[in-house]
């Protein structure tokens, strides 16, 4: 029977800084972005593959997740971070260089390196976010998991809030002068990476102390392979669907096809797979299965509204970047005050679907208030309904996760750990890939009304002037047009948060386990499991 190593409460705190930095590095990077794409996309003309820059780093930092869980079970967390880091500080300085050097071959122009260049950021950023759940889940037991993932929440609410003020601020004011060459301020916000990765490397190799792990078996590249061979297809032909080409095209209707094709020869490997990359009797565990689908529900409605406020602001209020990122702090705050309470509230009570279903009520209501904003809607009555999108979602950054965690035994931690943020960051990708599909199509047909023949990816098109103090100026009938397909977009994602909210109730509650019964090796009871997944 597996047991779970202890640690002293001096390796814990080292350990659990070291994570927290990692954790940042990643959260960060998700947030920093928003509030420089506007300014991005002027300079790589390139609004129609707006969504791509962050889709491109959600999916295969997403389909990387089960690999590096495979490999931190394998070779320890560790090396494995180390890994991730070092690949990610590569990806964000080249995606600093993006269009420097005009069009590569193969590469294309500026905005496709940029796509490019994130997909390589995303592969390292995969390493971080899963790893870092995975030693919480080494060193605490599920009882006191609760605070110290609320503490995790409020960091990824801190980074929320501090990256889109210092990609605004870079945006806005960072444009230098070096050897005689311009570099644009949004390439900062790519740059700024460079020493937050040093500084993580340094924590982990020295401070960290090594956490070795006895699992055994290989790497399932055919199923890790499959993964990618599923969603790709999928989520480009979101992205390609309706604006691009009709739904009925032979492209997209491929696409779907070849997704289709994937899921099925992956289902079809991983029941004879002798090492599953994502073993499939993890399914027929109830937490696990519905956990995961609200999580995925969570996240791409968490992805359709957060990803496109800063887009409704800059391009449909008119405003300066750096006042966009100074606008999504009630959002902010209120994930960061609800994830440490709520947090708290767990480990004292031992219970979290209640937290699970009032968090979802209230994402509910927020994201029905966003819906009704309009271009003219002033910054107190953005605020509040922001604070209270942000309070509904706080408890989610790790009440799912923890939940999985709880209903299965140590021995199948790094696994459970991996497959759950799997599902949470395919979700977002999902969300980010399919809203931003509809927001591109609404835009193209309801601007082709009054400027037949508009090009949506260049906003010269659009009559877009450089403000002087930074920000935009379009024409008040565009900006118009734009805040209502963008509020038109967070309107879709209610239906989504229907889902979760019904999904959760089904999610059966299991006591967490606290120190004592964690050490001795207790299983979780949850009696209509089967012998071999709840034990």
């Amino acid at each position: 029977m597996s047991e779970q190593r202890q640690f002293t409460d001096a390796e814990k705190k080292v350990t659990l800084w070291g994570v927290a930095i990692v954790f940042l590095l990643s959260a960060l990077d998700q947030t920093i972005v928003s509030t420089a794409m506007p300014r991005i996309i002027a300079e790589l003309n390139g609004l129609a593959l707006y969504s791509w820059v962050t889709t491109a780093y959600l999916l295969s930092s997403t389909v990387m997740v089960p690999i590096w869980g495979k490999l931190g079970d394998l070779f320890g967390r560790k090396p494995v971070l180390l890994a991730g880091i070092t690949i990610f500080l590569a990806g964000s300085w080249l995606s600093g260089l993006s269009g420097e050097f005009g069009s590569l071959p193969v590469l294309g122009g500026g905005m496709t390196q940029l796509i490019a260049f994130r997909a390589i950021q995303g592969i390292g950023g995969g390493a971080l976010f899963t790893t870092a759940f995975a030693i919480i889940g080494d060193l605490y037991p599920p009882r006191e998991r609760g605070r110290i993932g609320g503490m995790f929440g409020a960091v990824f609410g801190l980074s929320s809030t501090i990256g889109p003020l210092i990609g605004g601020f870079f945006t806005d004011h960072g444009t230098v002068q070096f050897a005689g060459h311009a570099i644009a301020g949004w390439r900062w916000v790519f740059y700024i990476n460079l020493p937050l990765s040093v500084v993580s490397l340094f924590m982990i190799l020295v401070k960290m102390p090594r956490m070795s792990h006895a699992a055994k078996g290989k790497i399932d590249f055919i199923g890790a392979g499959l993964i990618i061979a599923t969603a790709a297809p999928f989520l480009l032909a979101l992205t390609f669907g309706g604006h691009q080409h009709p739904w009925g095209s032979p492209l997209v209707l491929g696409l779907f096809g070849g997704s289709a094709l994937g899921l099925l020869l992956y289902v079809v490997a991983e029941r004879y797979a002798s090492d599953p990359i994502l073993p499939l009797d993890l399914f027929r565990n109830r937490v696990f299965s519905t956990a995961n689908l609200a999580a995925f529900l969570i996240s791409m409605s968490f992805m359709s509204t957060v990803a496109f406020l800063p887009l409704f602001m800059q391009l449909g209020q008119g405003l300066k970047a750096t006042v966009s990122g100074l606008s999504m702090l009630p959002l902010m705050a209120g994930l960061m005050g609800s994830s440490i309470l709520s947090g708290r509230l767990v480990s004292k009570t031992g219970i979290y679907k209640p937290y699970m279903i009032g968090g979802i009520i209230l994402t509910a209501v927020g994201i029905a208030l966003l819906s009704r904003l309009s271009a003219g809607a002033t910054w107190p009555d953005l605020a509040w309904r922001m604070l209270v999108l942000g309070i509904g979602l706080g408890p989610g950054q790790s009440l799912f996760s923890l939940a999985v965690q709880n209903a299965m035994p140590i021995s199948r931690l790094g696994v459970v750990t991996s497959s759950s943020q799997f599902f949470r960051q395919i979700g977002s990708t999902v969300g980010v890939a399919l809203f931003g599909t509809i927001l591109t199509g609404h835009l193209n047909a309801s601007l082709g009304r009054i400027m037949p023949g508009v090009d949506v990816g260049k906003l010269q098109g659009l009559g877009a002037q450089a403000h002087p103090g930074g920000g935009f100026l379009l024409p008040q009938v565009v900006r118009n047009i734009i805040a209502t397909a963008i509020t038109d977009t967070f309107a879709l994602g209610l239906w989504l948060v229907a889902a979760a909210l019904v999904v959760v109730f089904l999610i059966p509650q299991i006591p967490l386990r606290d120190a004592a019964a964690t050490m001795a090796g207790a299983k979780p009871q949850l009696a209509e499991e089967p012998a071999e997944v709840a034990a």
